[in-house]
């Protein structure tokens, strides 16, 4: 197979973290007989340095004309300013809304090995393999906002077009799984729940009959994830709910280092990025943990690039990596070195 990715490294840890995932994507090139074109383009904070902008339309153009983005993380405190015009967050949003990745994927298991990572205790992390579908593209996010000394405002809006479509994608995932479907909101305070809550019902039941459907109130589930994770199989939710219950579930795993993402719209083209953020008090210090943009690389080959095999392959290699004891500082286990950056992504090469 021949095809074409961009990596936008990004800001902070992004460029290390993609260095590494890139190092897997061209060894995979290498032992399964495909041709991977990898083009760097800006997005984020470095795109606003270089071109006033953080979505540069060259960038734009790279990735409409790719087959798959793998991207780093965007973001920092040189950008914070809370007045600022433009930043880094502005470019991973248009890129996500210009290229209409409307649903969000983002697994979470358990490695054995790592089960003294998570805070939480070892018999509620027993059988725990779920997986969160968050809508990308709408919601509070996206929605009308002002902002005046005193008084300030977002507007979540969402259509039943745009519930739909994301739902009927959570819907087919979990029919390839265990047939159970959590629907988050909260419809006990907002309409915009309540047209996400009836919406998912009319299509569970008219063309999912064989799912088993629950709705789960967004504190419940906050709670839940906490308590009985192992209770969920697939869970559909809106842009912020998906965005803070992941967070949440990075704990399950012991690290948000160990934690990939997808994200899809009706085509194969998707973006791939590890759910953690840039962070700036790391950056440059070479400890960062790869594993989550290596496990954005396994999804990218099985999502846009119908490459199951590959993909499969890349996930056992991280897993044989984490069982040799190639763990990075924030997955080290007490009394033992932390590997590097560098090290863990040639020991999931060297497992390849």
């Amino acid at each position: 197979m021949k095809a074409s990715i961009l990596v936008l490294a990004g800001d902070g840890i992004g460029p290390e973290v993609t260095a590494e995932g890139t190092r897997v994507l061209r060894a995979v090139g290498a032992k399964f007989g495909h041709t991977f074109t990898l083009r760097d383009a800006l997005l984020g904070g470095v795109a606003i340095d270089r071109t006033g902008t953080a979505l540069p339309a060259e960038t734009l153009a790279l990735a409409r004309a790719s087959d798959a983005i793998l991207l780093g993380a965007v973001g920092g405190p040189k950008w914070d300013d809370p007045l600022a015009k433009v930043r880094p967050e502005q470019g991973l949003l248009a890129i996500r809304r210009e290229l209409v990745l409307y649903a969000n994927l983002r697994p979470v298991t358990i490695h054995p090995k790592l089960v003294g990572a998570s805070t939480l205790r070892p018999e509620v992390l027993q059988g725990v393999d779920l997986l969160v579908v968050r809508e990308l593209i709408g919601g509070i996010y996206f929605g009308e906002k002002t902002r005046e000394p005193d008084r300030a405002s977002d507007l979540c809006v969402y259509t039943s077009d745009e519930v739909r479509r994301v739902v009927r994608r959570a819907c087919e995932l979990a029919r390839g799984r265990r047939k159970k479907l959590t629907s988050v909101d909260k419809a006990n305070v907002l309409e915009s729940s309540r047209l996400w809550r009836r919406i998912t019902d009319e299509l569970v039941r008219k063309e999912y009959p064989d799912l088993q459907l629950e709705h789960v109130l967004v504190d419940a589930c906050a709670m839940y994830l906490a308590r009985r994770p192992a209770s969920f199989d697939v869970i559909v939710t809106e842009n912020m709910f998906g965005d803070i219950l992941t967070d949440e579930a990075s704990v399950l795993a012991g690290s948000m280092g160990l934690l990939p993402s997808a994200s899809l719209g009706d085509g194969p083209r998707g973006l791939y990025e590890p759910i953690h953020g840039s962070a700036p008090d790391i950056a440059g210090r070479g400890i960062a943990n790869p594993y989550a943009t290596i496990l954005s690389v396994a999804m990218l080959l099985r999502y846009s690039l119908a490459l199951e095999k590959e993909a499969a392959a890349v996930e056992r290699a991280v897993s044989r990596a984490i069982d040799r004891g190639v763990l990075t500082a924030d997955i080290a286990l007490p009394g033992t070195p932390a590997a590097t950056t560098v090290q863990a992504g040639k020991a999931v090469v060297e497992e390849l």
